[in-house]
């Protein structure tokens, strides 16, 4: 499967070296307005291949996304000083809208893997904007918080975050929603499972958990002035389902409007992937609570979507 990898910066580099490392694709393409940097990120990547596996990588214009199936799109500007969230959304979907149709022409079949932030309201603007069949166009969404969650219930519990299963719904970013109520280990509940192996779960480590995932993002800025790796890694985990039609539950972005109270808005919930794109969404049981604050988080997106109007 070849990939499309549109802006080589920080994240869009990020996931290229991490489908190099983990074999998600055969053959790799980056695109960028600065063609000198694709260059040199491709370059640069190509040497680590040895290391790895075996790929073939090309940098250039648009017409280097010939023949992709997936593409994902880490394009996009950053907050400038002094600039409102709102600015900075119009900024980031004026330039999709002028970026799509380019990826479109060259690749008119390919997926189209929104990863660039804020990441929920760019799926929005260009899986209404262009036409194209649902499933073929979502977002990073909440794959990478849900990645933090269940690495945390893990080290809770002293067990490998492969045998937790839980998600974050809603909005990638503040108002997210960590859904404890169907969170399982080995298929027990985290109670339960907790005083089976000796660590019963308190609201403080229910809170610390909660904290650390919902504010990871600001830490990591705050130390470093960027985030990448982790959604680089959680990228590449996306292209890998999509190559080998796996057909994995993630918690990807998307219009949500055939749930009550969820309409208008694109936004995280658990979505069966394969080499089709998103093939169906799937509702994991919430409390009271829950459903309310992912009603709430909805809220928060139209209200940011209907500010760029």
């Amino acid at each position: 499967m070849k990939v499309g990898v549109v802006g080589c910066g920080l994240v869009g580099s990020a996931a290229a070296f991490a489908i190099v490392l983990t074999g998600s694709a055969n053959a790799l393409a980056m695109v960028d307005v600065n063609k000198d940097l694709a260059k040199a990120q491709a370059e640069d990547i190509l040497h680590a291949t040895p290391f790895a596996e075996a790929l073939a990588i090309s940098a250039g214009d648009y017409d280097a996304l010939a023949g992709c199936h997936l593409v994902i799109m880490a394009c996009g500007v950053a907050q400038r000083p002094g600039e409102s969230r709102l600015e900075l959304l119009k900024r980031n979907a004026n330039i999709f809208r002028d970026v799509i149709p380019n990826v479109l022409k060259f690749a008119p079949d390919s997926l189209l893997l929104i990863a660039s932030n804020p990441v929920d309201i760019l799926t929005d603007v260009v899986a209404r904007s262009f036409g194209l069949p649902q499933g073929r166009v979502f977002g990073s969404g909440t794959v990478l918080d849900t990645s933090r969650f269940r690495s945390l219930i893990g080290a809770c519990f002293g067990v490998a975050a492969h045998s937790v299963h839980a998600y974050v719904m809603g909005e990638h970013g503040d108002s997210e929603v960590l859904v404890w109520s169907s969170a399982r280990v080995a298929g027990i509940p985290l109670e339960e499972f907790g005083k089976q192996v000796g660590a019963p779960l308190t609201h403080g480590m229910k809170a610390d958990i909660d904290e650390r995932v919902r504010r990871a993002a600001y830490r990591i800025i705050r130390g470093k002035g960027f985030t990448n790796y982790g959604i680089g890694a959680g990228l590449a985990k996306i292209a890998r389902v999509v190559r080998d039609d796996d057909r994995t539950v993630l918690t990807l972005s998307m219009p949500a409007d055939s749930i009550d109270g969820l309409d208008g808005v694109s936004l995280s919930l658990p979505r069966i992937v394969g080499a089709g794109g998103v093939l169906a969404t799937v509702r994991p049981p919430l409390s009271c609570e829950e459903n309310a604050a992912l009603k709430k988080s909805a809220q928060v997106l139209r209200e940011a979507k209907s500010g760029m109007i």
